[in-house]
């Protein structure tokens, strides 16, 4: 009798390791993106005997990120593939990569000062319960427009779509006097349409598979942000696999890593390309108008430090930011 106990209890416990952890992605299937993480989570299936299986539900099959966190809260996915503001739902600390204004056009510092503080955000998921299996960079963030627009202060003429909810572009957009239209990420493309909106902001790979390009006239080659983004899943789901394929899913995990920041990178440039064969305008700012958004840059770290992140990974930022000058 007692054997039996033993061997359904490992029967049972064989059976919780092969469920699938399901994870819920914006990405839509096809793009490079989706095709490095089809890659990455096969290698991890096969390398671990098929003991863990990644499904991954692409395009926002699952719904907009909000909805695959609110999912992930109720147990109905235990992951996800998610860029800053959702992740700062999770941990605000992460969201000091993205402060308006910090990186301008470095893109290698941005990557240097990412890969530099993901320890300090991996512990901090782990603390609430998520681990994260990779970090990366989606790209630098750029404003695009209908209309043409040649300094800082023509941009508060304009109507710009804001993330519904999203504190670091609330307080920018106050901060600089901004007209904001909170809309939900889906509804942009129809609102720059039917001009609820005259501008938006995002990477390159995001204007170019959200079909904003279609719809703009004009890129401000002035970046506001740098785009980051995790895939993290529920510690509940990192528990129940076994030590030796945790190792094998973070080796691997972590080389798929180094593949998505180059495939980005490339893919932004890419995009920029693409957008200028079709004849968008690119608009330089004056070295005067960059001098200004430091400043907008510092008022925006004073309303966030100590509530969107703390006072520690405002100082780790600026000890990386100051070794990268």
């Amino acid at each position: 009798m007692k054997k039996s106990l033993i061997a359904l209890s490992l029967l049972c416990s064989l059976n919780v390791m092969a469920a699938p952890i399901k994870v819920g992605v914006l990405v839509p299937e096809g793009t490079g993106w989706a095709k490095i993480i089809k890659k990455m989570t096969g290698e991890i299936k096969d390398a671990t005997k098929g003991n863990v299986e990644i499904k991954v539900y692409y395009g926002g099959s699952q719904g907009d990120e909000q909805d695959v966190l609110r999912k992930i809260r109720i147990g109905q996915l235990q992951g996800g593939i998610f860029t800053g503001k959702t992740l700062g739902d999770i941990n605000g600390d992460v969201r000091v990569m993205e402060i308006p204004y910090t990186f301008n056009n470095n893109r290698d510092k941005a990557l240097k000062t990412l890969q530099a503080l993901t320890p300090f955000f991996n512990q901090n998921f782990e603390k609430n319960k998520f681990k994260s299996l990779a970090t990366f960079e989606v790209g630098q963030i750029y404003l695009v427009s209908q209309k043409k627009v040649q300094s800082l202060d023509n941009i508060k003429t304009l109507k710009i779509w804001s993330w519904e909810g999203d504190p670091m572009v609330n307080t920018m957009f106050e901060a600089m006097k901004l007209i904001g239209v909170p809309l939900a990420l889906p509804d942009v493309l129809s609102s720059l349409t039917t001009g609820v909106i005259d501008a938006a902001y995002a990477p390159g790979i995001g204007i170019i598979s959200l079909q904003w390009n279609t719809k703009v006239k004009y890129v401000v080659d002035f970046p506001i942000s740098y785009s980051i983004g995790a895939f993290v899943i529920t510690d509940g789901a990192w528990s129940k696999i076994a030590p030796a394929d945790q190792k094998i899913v973070s080796d691997i995990s972590k080389k798929y890593e180094a593949e998505i920041n180059t495939t980005n990178s490339k893919d932004n440039n890419d995009a920029f390309a693409s957008m200028k064969a079709q004849k968008i305008e690119f608009i330089k700012f004056s070295d005067a108008d960059i001098k200004v958004a430091q400043g907008y840059r510092l008022e925006i770290v004073k309303k966030l430090k100590g509530t969107l992140f703390s006072d520690e990974a405002l100082k780790k930022l600026d000890a990386e930011l100051a070794k990268n000058k």
